[in-house]
């Protein structure tokens, strides 16, 4: 510890968010630059807690060496915390950026104080890192003449493609899109991350050997079947992209998508592309937004960059408490009220709502009916003589994903699903069939982007091992 008083002297500090009026006028990330002696203090505030609970299980996935890059911070020792940093994570610029940082919440610091500031380090450690050039390719020592196809470029796909080449192994991923990325390249708004920051790692993947196939459907384009024969593993990263939704009267009329559509078309127009078919946008229109998780923060901060007239966001939840709920102690995630830059921006929210129905005219949505319901005993009942409804001319349905996408490769495959409709595997990542290994989202459902890396790291160690033994290892038997 460089300052074994700095948790005391120095207050818990993060970077100013551009003011509302002009960030909402553009795409550009929300935040402004941090100055580098201010990090540096903020390094000195981590502890010698002798039990670094900000590393895991509750903190962190990866594992992250927090208190060691921090202190590294601290003394400017800055390309000494990258590798440190690296050790553990492949895209650390994705999580300090997007990830809700558990590690804050498991922070020691945090037991009665305000916890250390260690996403910001991280995205700051990174991001000069890259300014620097201390970035470069990673090269394996020797081929071993054995091939990969990955499914899937999400943060779970891309952690194992980089840490499979760098094996020596002969890597190739498909992505049905037409460019990579997964939800970094269309379902997180740029607001939150600039493609810039993804294109830059695809760069050192492509540079260090990784190849990526894009427009390839597999299921649809490339049969399941025919992807398995042509390499000696396979490891699918589909993500969980079945989206829960809302099967009430009226579901059927335009003007309700869900969000993920809504969210990819934006970012396709802010890439330049030209958007084919139905235009989905918030322009000039009353919104309604039901979920009020993090999907649904990214279509409010979306909404408000399009010009709607006026937006409100209903989550079927009661409101949770304004500080860490008793049910949730340190150092687990704790269940409190959040306020996201996006309800910054402006936003009527409500809570314990549940959308009964839709109508409209001519077959567009222009009214949402709902009524207030209370949550007892794990039960949701609706509470009589509170039935209202609203004039509204877009829904956005954001609550939740059910699980990866099965008609298609993976019931084509005839994979085995556990008991959430996940992929099934084994403690080594194996699904039920031979040399197909599953990780991410895919295998555990809609998740944190910190536990996709960790999964994709943790199944390449397993194909990497499946390999080089050169036998089948025992599939999943759920």
């Amino acid at each position: 510890m460089g300052d074994p008083r700095g948790f005391l002297k120095y207050p818990r500090e993060e970077p100013r968010r551009r003011p509302v009026e002009l960030r909402v006028r553009d795409w550009r990330e929300i935040y402004e630059p941090f100055p580098e002696d201010k990090l540096q203090l903020q390094g000195a505030r981590c502890m010698d807690c002798g039990v670094p609970f900000c590393q895991g299980p509750t903190g962190c996935p990866v594992v992250n060496l927090i208190p060691e890059w921090n202190d590294l911070v601290h003394r400017g020792r800055w390309k000494d915390a990258l590798k440190a940093l690296h050790a553990t994570n492949n895209f650390p610029e994705f999580t300090g950026r997007l990830c809700p940082a558990p590690c804050e919440s498991a922070c020691v610091l945090g037991i009665n104080s305000d916890p250390v500031s260690i996403r910001v380090i991280e995205w700051n450690i990174i991001d000069k890192g890259f300014d620097e050039g201390w970035v470069q390719p990673v090269y394996p020592v020797r081929r071993t003449g054995k091939t990969v196809g990955i499914v899937g470029s999400g943060p779970a796909g891309l952690a194992a493609a980089q840490q499979l080449v760098r094996e020596g192994h002969t890597v190739t991923v498909f992505e049905k899109a037409d460019r990579v990325g997964g939800l970094l390249r269309y379902g997180i708004p740029d607001f939150k991350m600039e493609k810039w920051v993804l294109d830059r790692r695809l760069d050192q993947l492509q540079a260090e050997g990784v190849r990526f196939e894009t427009n390839v459907h597999v299921g649809v384009d490339l049969s399941g079947k025919d992807l398995v024969r042509q390499f000696d593993a396979v490891l699918l990263t589909l993500g969980a992209e079945q989206p829960r939704d809302l099967p009430v009267p009226g579901r059927e009329l335009k003007g309700i998508h869900f969000a993920m559509e809504y969210l990819t078309q934006q970012n396709r127009r802010v890439a330049g592309d030209l958007i084919q078919g139905e235009s989905i946008t918030a322009k000039g229109k009353r919104v309604v937004i039901i979920g009020g998780g993090d999907t649904g923060s990214d279509c409010l901060g979306t909404a408000h960059r399009q010009g709607c007239v006026e937006v409100h966001q209903f989550e079927l939840l009661p409101q949770p408490p304004p500080t860490r709920a008793e049910t949730t102690p340190w150092p687990l995630w704790p269940m409190q009220l959040r306020t996201s830059h996006a309800h910054e921006e402006g936003c009527d929210r409500q809570w314990s709502v549940s959308t009964t129905a839709f109508s409209g005219h001519d077959g567009h949505v222009t009214t949402l009916h709902a009524q207030r319901v209370k949550f007892e005993n794990g039960v949701f009942s609706p509470i009589p003589g509170t039935e209202f409804q609203m004039d509204v001319d877009l829904v956005l349905l954001a609550m939740g994903f059910v699980g990866p996408v099965k008609k298609g490769l993976l019931d084509s495959l005839g994979i085995r699903y556990d008991a959430r409709g996940n992929v099934a595997v084994n403690e080594n990542f194996m699904t039920s069939i031979d040399g197909v290994f599953a990780a991410g989202d895919t295998k555990r459902g809609a998740s944190l982007i910190v536990w996709a890396i960790a999964e994709g790291r943790k199944a390449a160690a397993a194909i990497h091992h499946y390999l080089q033994a050169g036998r089948s290892a025992s599939r999943c038997s759920v």
